[in-house]
């Protein structure tokens, strides 16, 4: 990947894009450390700690949420959209026709989710406000101004912080190297892991005995690094067989293709799914009514219950996305009526049953290894026990972070070598 970098600064084109989508991640990351006006820092850090959707969201912001900066919603309201249009695409038969009708019906679809990213952020700005109302405040504005004029203060100004996250990711996408929210999460991620191992190594100097547990991890995360690109690259290729076809003089087909079924092609949704699912009714509890602490008692991040409940969602989210995602039955037309045929399987319904089958088990493969890995960082915290340095670490290094982290990574390197490859194809042509 590192060859792959230094190739495409050698490249003036793709090096202004390189420099260009640094400038827009070095704004984003100004603005996660500019104070939103209003906010109690020392509060919010305070009051924070152990709520599941809070820790989300500051992990995917990159301490943005932590730090009470105007940035402090990041992406998140923009994914949450993005994830919901995409369901609705399945379900709306108009939101279907748009999904395929070229540019105009993608630019359509990107404007309602805009419209929903805005909705959400206001819910989710909302919901901040009222979780700290009064003691999260600055108590130099609450002596002079209504609490409620500096909630919707407040409220305005993250909404307007989480459009402008929208606006520097699209800007990535049309100028830099791509993915730009994707990029955003990247860099968040990353600044959250660099700010907890600052941490962890300084709690090392007063406990030595910290040092295994930061030996040990560090192994941990590499075996899980290791695995997750394992788990990305992996496929089923079912082998396709075109006939022969003679139109006039010239004769078509004879060849030999693939069906590459992914085993983890669902990503890391199903995990972003379940900890949603599980976590948002935390949030509405913190909402309205704060004393209320039986759901985290149960079904807090680190709860047995949670552990075992989160395993299953996984499994049903990775098979509902795989769904989605994957059709048997358009597969199995497209072959049919490009005169191709699964050796030993008949076309139609035949063939479509033999795709769902080798679909489910792969699917089914991949939910389970990714219930596993999604399963260790909780299990890992329930070790260290009291090692609140340690546990800090193992939630920055939370596996929704270590596998965004490595598609992003590998998505990254697809692009600039695509990019690279069709610059030196264009100019061969020239």
């Amino acid at each position: 990947m590192f060859k792959t970098i230094i190739d495409a600064f050698k490249v003036k084109e793709i090096r202004n894009k390189i420099l260009l989508t640094l400038l827009f991640l070095f704004i984003y990351r100004l603005g996660c450390w500019i104070p939103c006006v209003g906010f109690s820092t020392d509060v919010v850090l305070q009051n924070s700690s152990g709520f599941g959707f809070f820790e989300l969201m500051n992990m995917v912001s990159g301490g943005a949420l932590s730090n009470c900066s105007v940035l402090a919603l990041g992406v998140s309201p923009y994914i949450t959209a993005s994830i919901v249009i995409q369901l609705l695409t399945v379900a709306i038969p108009a939101l279907e026709r748009l999904s395929k009708s070229g540019e105009d019906g993608r630019r359509k679809i990107n404007f309602y989710t805009r419209i929903a990213a805005l909705v959400l952020a206001i819910a989710q700005a909302v919901g901040i406000v009222v979780a700290y109302a009064g003691e999260g405040f600055d108590p130099n504005l609450t002596a002079v101004m209504p609490t409620w004029l500096i909630g919707m203060g407040v409220v305005l100004i993250m909404v307007a912080g989480a459009m402008f996250t929208v606006w520097i990711g699209e800007r990535i996408t049309d100028l830099g190297i791509g993915n730009g929210t994707s990029m955003l999460i990247f860099v968040g991620i990353l600044s959250s892991a660099g700010t907890s191992i600052a941490a962890v190594v300084e709690s090392c100097f007063s406990n030595p005995t910290n040092i295994w547990y930061l030996v040990l991890f560090f192994a941990a995360i590499v075996l899980i690094f290791a695995f997750i690109v394992f788990m990305d690259g992996g496929e089923r290729r079912v082998q396709v067989q075109y006939a022969k076809q003679i139109k006039g003089r010239k004769m078509y087909g004879g060849q030999t293709n693939y069906i590459p079924i992914r085993v983890n092609a669902t990503g890391v949704m199903p995990i972003i799914f379940s900890s949603a699912l599980l976590t948002f009714p935390q949030m509405l509890i913190s909402i309205f009514s704060p004393e209320t602490t039986w759901y985290s008692d149960w079904l807090g991040t680190n709860s047995w219950l949670y552990i075992v409940i989160s395993a299953v969602l996984i499994l049903v989210f990775a098979f509902f996305y795989s769904k989605i995602s994957f059709n048997p039955d358009d597969i199995s037309k497209r072959i049919q009526q490009q005169g191709g045929f699964i050796p030993g399987i008949r076309a139609g319904k035949p063939t479509a049953e033999h795709l769902g089958k080798i679909s489910n088990r792969i699917t089914l493969f991949g939910a389970i290894m990714l219930a596993i890995i999604a399963l260790v960082p909780s299990l890992v915290f329930k070790a260290v026990g009291g090692a609140q340095e340690i546990a800090v670490l193992i939630n920055a290094f939370s596996v929704t972070g270590l596998m965004i982290a490595v598609s992003v990574a590998l998505e990254l390197e697809k692009q600039l070598t695509a990019q690279m490859f069709m610059r030196n194809h264009k100019g061969f042509l020239d």
